[in-house]
């Protein structure tokens, strides 16, 4: 992959701007309505990086485990986190009938961050940056996958449109296994234009396109890249495809013609890590 010429000082200048004018992640970051998280992992995960987001917490005697147990209860503790007893009906009414485990936190509304933090992300990792764009991305389940995947891949970040996708939920939490708390992502008006702010400040841009007749593999993905994934489908729209500098395909020998969306973005973001020397073994769940 040929290197994009960064433009960094335009980076630090515009963060500058952005910070006078209280845009930042701490101050004046986008912020979703009131959610409830629920499943072990996801509530344990937001304790643990963001206790401050947490308001309450629900839990049901008998039904959670001894371990996540005391955990759980000893972080609410040194936070000064409620913890409320209820029912088994009200934790399911909580959760919309999902597999909560016995607890349900209450948190404040998630926090976007601004397509610049993701920039900033990479510069301070010493790293290339990994960025995934979800392009109408609807299902939860999906979304809540790739997020996973980007965070255990080393992605900087994952951004979303404001409009015809998904945004951050409690489903969305549960299926990222609370990666959601760690992998910044930022929400955008016109992923166009932020594709072409991307390559502005030196990234490359590649799409997940079923049509393309070049593999994956035979790409270099070892530089800043965006990796474009589409909903299942109906793909990366053309619009989008326009700002994407080359299409990338997964060779595949079966009868079926795609993949499920967060698979995709998963093999993708293998592929980048392998060639950025960063994918280790590590144990699947």
């Amino acid at each position: 992959m040929r290197q994009r010429s960064s433009r960094g000082s335009e980076r630090g200048e515009r963060g500058e701007q952005r910070g006078e004018r209280g845009g930042g992640r701490e101050r004046g970051a986008e912020r979703s309505e009131q959610r409830y998280v629920y499943g072990v992992n996801p509530v344990l995960e937001s304790l643990r990086a963001h206790a401050e987001r947490v308001e309450r917490l629900f839990v049901t005697e008998g039904q959670l485990a001894a371990k996540a147990a005391a955990e759980i209860f000893s972080r609410a503790r040194d936070a000064g986190i409620r913890v409320e007893r209820v029912p088994r009906e009200r934790l399911a009414a909580m959760a919309d009938g999902g597999v909560h485990q016995g607890v349900v936190a209450e948190l404040r509304g998630f926090e976007y961050a601004e397509l610049e933090d993701l920039l900033e992300a990479a510069e301070k990792s010493g790293r290339p940056a990994l960025l995934v764009v979800l392009d109408g991305i609807q299902d939860p389940h999906n979304f809540g996958a790739i997020i996973r995947s980007a965070h255990a891949m080393g992605a900087h970040g994952v951004v979303i449109a404001k409009d015809r996708a998904v945004p951050v939920t409690g489903v969305v939490a549960k299926a990222s296994a609370g990666a959601v708390e760690h992998c910044p992502i930022a929400r955008v008006v016109n992923l166009s234009r932020a594709l072409e702010e991307l390559k502005e400040a030196g990234v490359w841009i590649a799409a997940a396109d079923p049509h393309s007749n070049q593999p994956l593999w035979s790409a270099r993905l070892d530089g800043p890249l965006a990796l474009v994934v589409g909903a299942e489908g109906a793909g990366v729209r053309q619009g989008v495809l326009e700002h994407c500098d080359f299409r990338l395909g997964i060779p595949m020998l079966g009868q079926v013609g795609s993949l499920n969306a967060s698979v995709s973005a998963a093999i993708l973001l293998y592929e980048a890590a392998r060639q950025r020397g960063t994918s280790r073994p590590g144990a699947g769940s």
